[in-house]
């Protein structure tokens, strides 16, 4: 299977994001970099019921190369129908969330909720490796549920006992959330115990990250979440293409988002309803951006580096934090208006209700 040749590395994986990992942001980073590229969450029991906005999170683009759909389901029945359903659509393969850490979902028993049930999750892996026939069954887990609860490599043997193709390792537990860094060595732990392919996740924003994590844990192939969000370009960065990362730069790239998000919406009225949204949340994560240091210094991801002064106006509208502000800057960059720091109203600090709307899932 070519998928398990390209996970065992080395790969760059655009992790599976809630929002995030939407159609047109798939395309974008597919574009700069990213070898395999991985749908939003999908919830079965939604899928199940006929819920058209579930069904779109697994649509595939027609020029994405490598593509995964990741479901989350809490039962063997419902994961076997969803792998069936998932090889009948014509993705390169399925992957079971057993990370998500959100209340609402792990609440009823989804996502990370199942890494204390090791015994459970091979069966699911099994349900899972009979629907899904010729394409192969990918799991993604954290470290384990808490600190005090950091079982890992009990998860990772269950899913391999199950007939998992490959693991995909996230460097904290359900407890730590997005916060402290993420341990790459426990990653290597895991990886080194088992005989399928490992991809490690956690804090990767440089190309100096890819090469210290895998020096670390000894995994070649590594999954890019925030760090995506935050600068798409960290693909071309990481396969060695030139990125120009200056605040024209950036927009342009901004503007390739926005105009592959026309395409995938629309250029109606209602396309462009639907496309406003997903503008203004990405820009909530663009503003996060750090140029680096005219010296090099090296800024890790959790060190917010809010200390160093924007060199530029443009920097500076580019990186504030306002919900108004990427309100604005959401209509310029839609209408494909030019963006300048003169041309930022006073009041654009105040947002209204729809732009402030969640991005529905597409």
């Amino acid at each position: 299977m070519a998928i398990l040749s390209l996970l065992a590395g080395p790969a760059l994986v655009m992790a599976p994001m809630t929002k995030g990992s939407n159609l047109p942001y798939r395309r974008l980073c597919q574009a700069l970099g990213a070898t395999v590229t991985m749908s939003e969450m999908a919830v079965v029991r939604s899928l199940q019921h006929r819920k058209r906005s579930e069904f779109a999170l697994i649509q595939r683009a027609p020029d994405e190369r490598c593509f995964g759909v990741q479901l989350a389901g809490r039962t063997a029945d419902e994961l076997r129908w969803g792998a069936e359903l998932v090889a009948s659509r014509g993705a390169d393969f399925v992957d079971l969330n057993l990370g998500c850490p959100i209340d609402e979902f792990t609440r009823r028993g989804l996502g990370a909720a199942l890494l204390r049930k090791p015994r459970r999750v091979r069966d699911l892996v099994a349900a899972m490796k009979q629907g899904a026939g010729a394409i192969p069954v990918t799991v993604k887990i954290r470290l384990g549920w808490s600190e005090d609860d950091r079982n890992a490599l009990d998860v990772a043997r269950a899913a391999e006992d199950g007939g998992a193709d490959a693991l995909t390792v996230h460097g904290r537990t359900r407890s730590a959330r997005y916060r402290h860094a993420a341990d790459w060595q426990a990653i290597g732990e895991v990886a080194a115990a088992l005989r399928i392919p490992v991809v490690g996740n956690g804090d990767v924003l440089f190309p100096e990250d890819i090469e210290r994590f895998r020096a670390i844990s000894g995994v070649q192939s590594v999954m890019i979440a925030r760090g995506a969000l935050i600068k798409p370009w960290i693909f071309a960065e990481a396969t060695g293409q030139p990125v120009d990362d200056s605040p024209e730069g950036r927009l342009a790239v901004y503007r390739r988002y926005v105009a592959l998000a026309r395409e995938h919406f629309g250029d109606d009225e209602r396309g462009l309803t639907r496309l406003r949204p997903f503008v203004v949340w990405h820009l909530g994560f663009w503003c996060r951006f750090v140029p680096r240091l005219e010296d090099g210094t090296y800024v890790p991801m959790q060190e917010r580096a809010q200390f160093l002064a924007p060199r530029t106006p443009l920097e500076a509208l580019l990186a504030r934090p306002e919900p108004g502000v990427h309100a604005w800057l959401a209509t310029r960059l839609i209408a494909g208006d030019e963006i300048g720091p003169d041309d930022l109203p006073d009041d654009a600090e105040t947002a209204t209700a729809n732009d402030l709307a969640e991005a529905p899932s597409g």
